[in-house]
């Protein structure tokens, strides 16, 4: 990749054959690398493509696919909340991101992460809530760059690959207006 490389994002509504490949290449690299969204080591070819088919097909997810120099090289996810989840309707998640370990330092990550936002505000979200292994300090390093607010921790969040327990973090970001108070919140406490 070049040092002026091009990154850009837009959403996949269907993937073909060279798309899929590209990605999923772009998948394993990313879980072989410790940047899995799940996975500990990449799982048959064939249940990547599954996974992917089906993630396009989904009400309610959105995949963005993060380009660079025209090669697919990461992915994120919008996951709107489920219809019968009322009482959290204006949130929405961003997930399974990752970029691939040749296109890092290209910025790519902040663009799938603001073309994840973008669309969030325009199907009227006004927070975006995502969560990331404390092992991945680039990512978290993107986020809070971004003004995602750390709201939790949990301890044992998951096992990576050599068995080794690590802490996640839980994070927040406004989209629209401001944060509202918490019901039942008083002031000064």
């Amino acid at each position: 990749m070049t040092e002026n490389a091009q990154t850009t994002v837009r959403i996949a509504e269907s993937l073909d054959n060279r798309e899929m490949d590209e990605l999923c290449d772009a998948t394993a690299s990313a879980v072989e690398d410790g940047g899995g969204f799940g996975w500990l080591t990449p799982p048959p070819r064939q249940v990547m493509e599954t996974y992917y088919s089906g993630v396009v097909l989904v009400p309610g997810r959105t995949l963005f696919l993060g380009l660079l120099d025209g090669m697919i090289a990461g992915s994120a996810q919008l996951l709107a909340p489920t219809r019968n989840n009322e009482a959290q309707a204006a949130a929405c998640n961003l997930v399974s991101a990752f970029v691939a370990p040749w296109a890092r330092g290209h910025g790519l990550a902040r663009t799938l992460t603001e073309a994840v936002e973008k669309q969030a505000r325009q199907e009227g979200f006004g927070m975006i809530n995502l969560d990331v292994r404390e092992s991945q300090a680039a990512a978290i390093h993107v986020y809070e760059s971004m003004d995602y607010v750390q709201w939790g921790a949990h301890p044992l969040y998951a096992r990576l690959a050599d068995g080794t327990i690590v802490p996640g973090r839980f994070y927040y970001k406004v989209l629209i207006g401001e944060a509202p108070e918490a019901a039942g919140a008083e002031q000064g406490e």
